[in-house]
């Protein structure tokens, strides 16, 4: 009977046992990752350029609310004033995109404003025969 040894196994070309190979070594710890991931950086970079896409096209998004309001004030004032309906009814007269867009009047002056919040709002006034009369800017 033939005992096996099963703990040091011998080479058989040699009959010596071999030794056990020595431990790799452990890998470096991993850094835990942040709150953010990584992510930090990247949503820095994209609120920097948000920003600054914002104030390159300021100018036009005022433009156009400025051009929005007015055209709402002077349509509101005459839907209201010349054809005498409610004011409510005179915003279905907007075109589409114009939702931004808010109707006030004034019935003690019959003027109609029209506004973009934060950014615009025009007024215009019923004349009689003229009609409905932007007023100046202050």
């Amino acid at each position: 009977m033939t005992w096996v040894n099963n703990i040091n196994p011998t080479d058989p070309s040699t009959g010596e046992t071999s030794s056990p190979a020595p431990p790799s070594p452990a890998p470096p710890p991993r850094k835990k990752p942040g709150r953010w991931g990584g992510c930090l950086p990247w949503a820095i970079a994209a609120a920097v350029l948000l920003a600054v896409f914002a104030i390159w096209k300021f100018p036009s998004f005022k433009a156009q609310a400025e051009l929005g309001s007015a055209y709402a004030a002077r349509v509101g004032c005459s839907c209201r004033y010349v054809q005498g309906r409610s004011l409510e009814s005179c915003q279905s007269d907007f075109e589409p995109g114009m939702e931004m867009v808010s109707l006030s009047e004034d019935p003690a002056t019959k003027t109609v404003t029209g506004s973009v919040p934060l950014l615009a709002s025009r007024s215009a006034r019923y004349a009689g025969a003229s009609g409905c009369l932007m007023r100046p800017e202050n």
